[in-house]
């Protein structure tokens, strides 16, 4: 009888802390970089929050299915990356597909967006592109953080010089300088700082992409929600969304919202 007691009050834990466990999951914490416009920045009127067209299309995925998802600023890129690595954090926005990030988060597929890599030049001083082979003999910058594909990374280090800057912002000011030929960077973050930087009618994007990068909705092993439902939940949704083409009008109008945000520029 004492047996079956105990029993039976271990059983009645074990179900208190799975109903916990079940509403603390109707809730999930994202956070991401916060100084990637248009798919994620912070919110002027809310800087202890992130919005952009990823943080729309997560928002989506939410309400579908009953679940609020609040996305918090973390910091840096690399402290968002490691609050969800610990837990504290369930989602990461935007993540580039690695097989050290894969030792500690699941990947929801398909991918949210495909960020595009791009050569841009001067429209003073453009050069035929239409392929790698073509940058080769001339010298182009591009940020720390872009990523080009593995098999970029090994063409450049053997074949281009390439600097690489640990902003856009100053490698873009090269350019327009002359000090350089090109600069490779993702197609609508560089929009957006062309645009702020006021040097759209200088610089422009030519021929087809560098590289064609997949940023992923990554869910931490360290979560509490992290079970196989979810997962498949979280795709299902991805999915449908991706399929009918919602990601793209979400980039689209969160370019034109984070342009507007921009204080004007004062001229000279």
């Amino acid at each position: 009888m004492v047996m079956r007691l105990l029993g039976l009050i271990v059983l009645a834990g074990l179900l208190a802390i799975d109903a916990n466990a079940a509403e603390s999951c109707k809730k999930l914490v994202a956070t991401g970089s916060p100084d990637y416009a248009p798919y994620l920045w912070r919110d002027p009127q809310s800087p202890r929050h992130l919005i952009g067209a990823d943080a729309d299309l997560l928002k989506q995925i939410g309400q579908q299915l009953g679940i609020r998802i609040e996305l918090l600023y973390a910091g840096t890129r690399a402290e968002a990356e490691e609050d969800v690595r610990s837990g504290r954090a369930d989602l990461l926005l935007a993540s580039r597909l690695s097989l050290e990030q894969l030792e500690q988060m699941d990947y929801v597929h398909p991918a949210m967006q495909r960020t595009l890599a791009q050569v841009w030049m001067r429209q003073d001083r453009q050069f035929p592109y239409a392929g790698w082979d073509d940058l080769l003999g001339r010298s182009g910058m591009a940020t720390t953080s872009i990523a080009l594909g593995s098999e970029f990374d090994s063409f450049a280090r053997e074949s281009l010089t390439l600097q690489r800057a640990p902003e856009l912002a100053p490698a873009f000011a090269r350019l327009v300088a002359g000090e350089i030929d090109y600069v490779l960077a993702e197609r609508y973050p560089a929009q957006a700082l062309v645009a702020q930087l006021g040097i759209s009618g200088q610089v422009e994007a030519s021929g087809p992409p560098v590289s064609s990068v997949g940023l992923y909705l990554a869910l931490s092993h360290n979560s509490a929600c992290n079970d196989a439902e979810l997962r498949g939940q979280l795709a299902r949704k991805m999915t449908e969304l991706v399929g009918a083409g919602v990601p793209e009008t979400l980039l689209q109008q969160n370019l034109q919202l984070w342009q507007a945000q921009q204080p004007p520029r004062i001229r000279p």
